[in-house]
């Protein structure tokens, strides 16, 4: 028995050392190509994702930023306000013009247009300036040179928030009534109580700010 045994064992250990030396089926290397080909996709897919939520982020944190900067920059101004009329910022037009003047729907002029103090900081001087929407869909910010100036004067215009589909105001009068346009009647105050802002931006988000004032 043990003479017989020896010649099965080597014949045994001879096949399987053939089988380990002749490798892979070509079913096998396919199965494992096509493993590889999926973990590849979905990886692909994943950060595809990833770079897609990225770029999504950054687009909504800069825009939001945008939103908080023309927002700060309008209450700035707006709790500057002086009230002093000055003289006509128009070719058209003769005499004075109120210390804040809205209106109704946009047109040529400006929408809200209003004296300024000069900024405490010293960076900054009196002056007469304006918010408009143009045809751009841009929030423009009007700057003239100063308080009273010569009728046609023209302001520099800068462009404060771009993407903007709807540009509204309303006034609140001394009744606690908001109102489209400033004076709407000859007993108001130069300068409203409130302002109210709204603002569609051009991805939809409706936005209302409310700022106080010191009439």
């Amino acid at each position: 028995m043990k003479t017989k045994s020896a010649p099965r064992s080597r014949a045994q250990s001879e096949c399987a050392r053939r089988i380990r030396a002749r490798g892979f089926t070509l079913i096998e290397l396919m199965t494992a190509l096509l493993v590889l080909s999926l973990l590849a996709l979905m990886s692909y897919r994943g950060l595809g994702a990833v770079l897609d939520a990225r770029e999504h982020t950054r687009y909504e944190t800069e825009k939001w930023r945008r939103v908080s900067a023309f927002f700060a920059r309008f209450e700035r101004d707006v709790q500057l306000a002086a009230p002093r009329a000055v003289r006509s910022t128009t070719a058209a037009s003769s005499g004075a013009s109120p210390a804040w003047r809205g209106e109704a729907t946009a047109t040529e002029q400006a929408r809200l247009e209003f004296s300024r103090f000069a900024a405490t900081e010293g960076v900054d001087t009196a002056r007469r300036i304006a918010y408009r929407l143009n045809e751009k869909n841009e929030v423009e910010l009007w700057l003239w040179p100063g308080l009273d100036i010569a009728p046609g004067t023209l302001p520099a215009r800068h462009p404060v928030l771009a993407g903007v589909k709807t540009f509204e105001l309303q006034y609140l009068n001394p009744g606690l009534v908001w109102v489209d346009v400033w004076p709407s009647s000859p007993t108001d105050p130069p300068i409203p109580q409130a302002v109210r802002v709204r603002i569609v931006l051009a991805t939809n988000e409706d936005i209302v700010r409310i700022f106080a004032l010191q009439s």
